[in-house]
């Protein structure tokens, strides 16, 4: 059985969940979240803790149930605390700012890059060198971030670019030269 998905999710105070047929909507102090549910699976709310159940044990039912379990508690997570993704810029010369609700990026190109984030999404740039993206939608938030990060990947010779505050960068040797005898 499903070890993750049969791990009951616990409704924090102040959050709402409703299950309309196979489609579930979370209310939270944050915003809303709705997602269609899987016909392999069952959700129902039991107390204050959310179960999620698979109608069969073949595999596609297992693997979909899982996911489920893991959309759901991503969904009750985000419209309660939220999510963040930090990103570092790291180069001579590479900054950011924000102009309105744009990311302006000066990264190497001949002009600057913008980039507008959707709806729901928030981007704050507490220094020149530092963007952090947040949102209730982990998905979204995780989505946006790539494609900041995309803009300019993180090379393996000095480690300039794009790229996640976690991220660890493994760097190359350079050329060595020619051996002189």
């Amino acid at each position: 059985m499903s070890r993750i998905g049969k791990q009951p999710i616990a409704i924090p105070t102040g959050v709402e969940v409703e299950i309309n047929d196979l489609r579930i909507l979370v209310k939270g102090p944050k915003g809303q979240l709705e997602r269609d549910i899987h016909e392999y699976v069952r959700v129902n709310v039991e107390d204050s803790n959310v179960i999620v159940s698979r109608l069969k044990d073949n595999k596609d039912h297992r693997a979909i149930h899982g996911l489920t379990r893991a959309l759901i508690a991503n969904m009750v997570q985000g419209v309660s605390d939220g999510f963040q993704k930090s990103l570092d810029l790291v180069g001579v010369g590479y900054r950011a700012t924000k102009q309105g609700n744009k990311l302006v990026l000066a990264v190497g190109y001949s002009h600057p890059v913008e980039i507008e984030p959707e709806s729901g999404l928030e981007i704050e740039v507490p220094s020149q060198n530092k963007i952090v993206v947040k949102g209730i939608d982990k998905e979204k938030v995780g989505q946006l971030a790539a494609n900041i990060r995309a803009v300019r990947l993180p090379e393996p010779y000095k480690g300039k670019g794009i790229r996640y505050s976690d991220e660890v960068i493994r760097l190359k040797a350079g050329k060595t030269g020619a051996k002189k005898k």
